[in-house]
């Protein structure tokens, strides 16, 4: 029967090592011994010890090794290579545990962790970093690796580099982007320049005569083609004379009341002349939206409501019109601007106004172009036009007496309207820069001064930079989320009409509002 002293490895020599697991000598009675009795010995401090598989790691000691053991020998070895030197080599992924006895009766723990081999992993990051270096010359780009998670560092000209080596490095598995980018210079401006050149031009002649009788030659009538307005001849059912009523008496009246014979003759010869020229200017970032009205909004009465049983409501709102300008322009890689532009020219138009329940709503003349297009820095297009000419004619006359050589002439009338418009919208984009600080803004001419100020401190006080208001420098570096987060668009900003002032526009309440009866 083995006693469990017997169940402990003794070194034969000064240098042997020994791997097995770890047996406490067990507890001696000071009564057999005759030896006076000890406190026992309090748990050593472990230290920490990391080596890779296929890899050796050398312990030196300052007392000389007399016994080793390794807890678990299938994940490392460990060999006395001198009295005071011992070599661990990693066999396997683990942990264990490594003790050292010297030969003054001390101890040293090490709690040795076995890491798996990097040599498929660094042949495999040698591989990509070929690649970085090849895709992305010159810019700073180091790539680890650290529990199966790729860490890429560096410093990179832009967005796309970093995207794209992101992209490279994401081949060999889940990549955790920590690359810093130069800050890019501030965008490109583009100042849109659109011209509205309109002409339109009317001719119109208009001839006609109409004849009525009140009792000339005791003939009571009127001889008219009934293009222009005749006059109405009114008998008294219980005799009389009759009278005339005229709607409307043209250009020329005559009347002869000795014999009782009167004329309304229409001779109009008229010309009109508009001319618009509206040059509308817009500056906007790349690839932001820019929007621009010169005009006004009017008012006009809008029914709701009127049901069974209950009242009608009448809400005022809105309508838009004038020089307006939306466009949104993009710098494409090749330098040209690509925009998407809607320029329209409205005005408001009595001359087809519609009366409903009292009120006259006019109607609105509109010129509206919405197109996309591509130039160059400078460059113009011309992005609408109309030329439109219209010649109506309009010729009535009394059959058979109208045919009359010379007299049949006053038997007719005749209407002739010409119209001629000529339209072009023209677009100029160009890139611009700030003014800079300092220089004299244009402004306009005013031809009468202000009023002197009330008071002797300037309102833009003060005007001198001090360190508190002078902003930091900006960073040559920022990381790419930073970055990425700055280039979101903002909130849009809200215009007067959805202030909740109470104020619509485009079809929208004012929220003001009448009840009428039923």
């Amino acid at each position: 029967m083995k006693t469990k002293a017997s169940m402990i490895l003794a070194c034969s020599g000064a240098l042997t090592f020994v791997f097995c697991a770890v047996a406490a000598f067990p507890a001696q009675n000071p009564a057999t011994t005759g030896q006076p009795a000890t406190a026992p010995l309090s748990q050593d401090s472990a230290n920490e010890l990391s080596v890779a598989v296929g890899k050796s790691v050398v312990l030196d000691v300052a007392r000389p090794v007399k016994q080793i053991v390794v807890g678990l020998g299938d994940y490392a070895e460990a060999t006395a290579v001198s009295p005071t030197q011992v070599l661990v080599n990693g066999k396997a992924p683990g942990e264990t545990t490594l003790i050292l006895w010297d030969t003054g009766g001390g101890r040293q723990f090490f709690n040795v962790t076995v890491r798996p081999s990097n040599f498929a992993t660094n042949d495999r990051l040698s591989g990509i970093r070929r690649e970085l270096r090849t895709e992305l010359p010159g810019q700073d780009l180091r790539l680890s690796e650290e529990n199966g998670n790729l860490f890429l560092r560096g410093t990179v000209n832009d967005l796309n580099s970093s995207n794209r080596a992101v992209q490279i490095a994401g081949t060999a598995g889940k990549v955790v982007n920590l690359l810093n980018v130069k800050v890019p210079a501030p965008e490109r401006q583009i100042l849109l320049k659109v011209r509205f050149a309109s002409v339109d031009r009317n001719k119109e002649l208009q001839l006609g005569l109409n004849i009525f009788s009140t009792g000339a030659a005791n003939t009571i009538g009127r001889v008219s083609t009934g293009q222009f307005s005749p006059p109405g001849i009114n008998v008294p059912s219980g005799g009389g004379t009759a009278a005339a009523t005229l709607s409307n008496p043209l250009n020329i009246f005559a009347f002869y009341p000795g014999i009782n014979l009167g004329v309304t003759l229409q001779a109009l010869e008229q010309k009109g002349l508009v001319e618009i020229l509206a040059e509308p200017n817009l500056l906007a970032e790349n690839g932001k939206e820019a929007s621009f009205l010169a005009g006004g909004e009017y008012p006009y009465p809008f029914v709701a409501g009127g049901g069974v049983g209950g009242a009608a409501t009448v809400t005022i709102m809105f309508q838009q019109y004038g020089i307006r300008l939306n466009f949104i322009p993009t710098i494409t890689p090749r330098g040209t601007i690509r925009l998407q532009v809607a320029p329209e020219v409205s005005a408001l138009d009595f001359s087809n106004a519609v009366q409903i329940s009292g009120f006259l709503e006019p109607a609105i003349s509109v010129r509206r172009v919405k197109t996309e297009v591509e130039l160059a820095d400078g460059q113009s297009f011309a992005i609408g036009g109309l030329l439109d000419n219209r010649e109506t004619d309009t010729f009535q006359k009394i059959p058979f007496i109208g045919d009359i050589p010379i007299l049949g002439k006053f038997f007719q009338s005749m209407s002739k309207t010409k119209t001629n418009t000529e339209l072009i919208v023209i677009v100029t984009p160009e890139l611009v820069s700030p003014v800079p600080a300092g220089t004299q803004i244009a402004t306009p001419n005013y031809p009468a001064q202000f009023m002197p100020p009330n008071s002797n401190t300037p309102m833009h006080t003060p005007d001198a930079k001090t360190t508190e208001s002078t902003p930091p420098p900006a960073p040559s570096t920022m990381p790419v989320e930073q970055l990425i987060e700055s280039m979101k668009p903002g909130p849009k900003l809200s215009s007067g009409s959805d202030s909740g002032s109470g104020y619509s526009s485009g079809g929208m309440s004012t929220g003001m509002s009448t009840t009428s009866p039923q």
